[in-house]
């Protein structure tokens, strides 16, 4: 969406996981190098643990797309939260083994025949479970039966399991102990420090496109530091809603101010921009009230003074009824009631409130502040499009208004009557 405008070839900040933009701190290498250790010697279990939007998908998704696969079979299972049985249909269904039971021991056999075979051929089977906290108990507890399938020296399946810290506290629990003896090899992905957040970004715009570092400036780079706290989906998603936003508002910079709107958004603070858009919405609501409510006071003077006219003689009704305008075509004829006085023939008074107004228009694809102007008003100028700026908070630079924003277009200020 907002590629173009920025001169990208891609959109950097996507939340899912790409291994095109794999940044690896020092953590994160870590974490690569131990599935790729721990698999390719046979360590049996593997067990890899983060926070949530560190990267863990990513660093197994990036170690996929790095492996000869013609040397290995990987099952990935997504849904972790299924039962031992159903874990071991669908390891032997990705096998090709056919169950002809639902007998857990033999469907265990069967994986292991088929296994075996496998490793004669050369070929290591990787389970990789991401999600593992979310694995019931009993179905880690009989997990441990896989790591019994084994050679003299090597194990026949290797298991990756990806989760959050609470997976960690979840093998503290005594019936899971022998599980937690046999994981081989471990490293945990921590959030990125303040220098690599800086360099994480700068990254992904490298990585977008040759020459777009200075696409944020360092106010705007240090404010996301600080409300991502080292996540890098919370740096994603901040940063790609300041690319959105400062779309909107056409700048070619995402500065400081843009990315405080965004967080403000987000955290729902006070005092941001969600806060003005809810005062303006009310000012709308109340001009909107209080337009009509003089239109009534008007329209009930009007037909109160026309009734205290006395009967005029008989041939002379036309004449009256050129003076007197009914108050249902005050909206459409200049020459009107105002503030309870009728107007004089040949005289027309301008009164505070023109007719119709306060309008309000939803900016579309295209429009302009001048151009919205004219349509409402009649013409547009530097001093009207001021008056406008005055009545919408949300305005900050008449030549950049967003798509959808709504927009108030009040009645005049007030002029001296005149004659024409």
């Amino acid at each position: 969406m907002y590629a173009n405008f920025y001169n990208l070839k891609k959109e950097p900040f996507h939340i899912t996981p790409d291994p095109e933009f794999l940044f690896l701190s020092p953590s994160h290498k870590e974490a690569l190098g131990s599935i790729i250790y721990g698999v390719g010697h046979k360590k049996g279990f593997v067990l890899i643990t983060g926070e949530v939007g560190t990267g863990k998908t990513t660093i197994i998704r990036s170690y996929l797309e790095d492996v000869d696969r013609s040397k290995l079979k990987i099952l990935y299972i997504f849904n972790s939260n299924v039962s031992f049985q159903g874990l071991l249909k669908t390891i032997n269904k990705e096998l090709g083994i056919i169950d002809l039971t639902d007998d857990v021991f033999e469907m265990v056999n069967l994986l292991h025949y088929e296994l075996i075979e496998e490793y004669k051929k050369g070929i290591t089977v990787v389970l990789i479970i991401d999600e593992a906290q979310n694995m019931p108990i009993e179905t880690l507890e009989n997990i441990r039966m896989l790591s019994n399938l084994e050679t003299s020296t090597d194990k026949l399946i290797q298991i990756v399991f990806s989760g959050q810290p609470e997976f960690e506290q979840k093998l503290e629990r005594k019936e899971l102990r022998q599980l937690k003896q046999r994981i081989a090899v471990k490293a945990t992905i921590r959030p990125l420090s303040a220098e690599e957040s800086r360099a994480y970004i700068l990254h992904r715009l490298h990585k977008a496109s040759a020459d777009n570092s200075a696409l944020f400036t360092d106010g705007a780079l240090r404010r996301i530091i600080k409300e991502a706290h080292g996540i890098p989906r919370l740096i994603n998603i901040l940063c790609e809603n300041a690319f959105i936003t400062a779309l909107g508002y056409r700048q070619n910079r995402i500065t400081s101010r843009v990315v405080k709107e965004v967080i403000t958004d987000f955290s729902g603070k006070k005092g941001g921009q969600a806060l003005k858009t809810a005062l303006v919405s009310l000012a709308i609501v109340l001009a909107m009230l209080s337009s009509y409510f003089l239109y009534i006071h008007n329209r009930d003077q009007a037909t109160s003074a026309a009734s205290k006219l006395p009967v005029p003689p008989a041939g002379e009704n036309k004449t009256i009824q050129s003076v007197i305008k009914p108050a249902a075509d005050l909206t459409n004829d200049p020459s009107a009631v105002v503030s309870g006085s009728l107007a004089e023939p040949g005289k027309t008074i301008r009164g505070s409130r023109e007719p119709g107004f306060p309008v309000i228009r939803v900016v579309k694809a295209g429009d302009t502040l001048a151009q919205l102007a004219a349509e409402v008003y009649g013409s547009s100028n530097k001093e009207l499009l001021g008056f406008i700026k005055e009545n919408n908070s949300g305005i900050y630079d008449a030549d950049k208004i967003l798509i959808g924003e709504q927009i108030l277009f009040p009645a005049r200020k007030k002029r001296e009557q005149e004659e024409l």
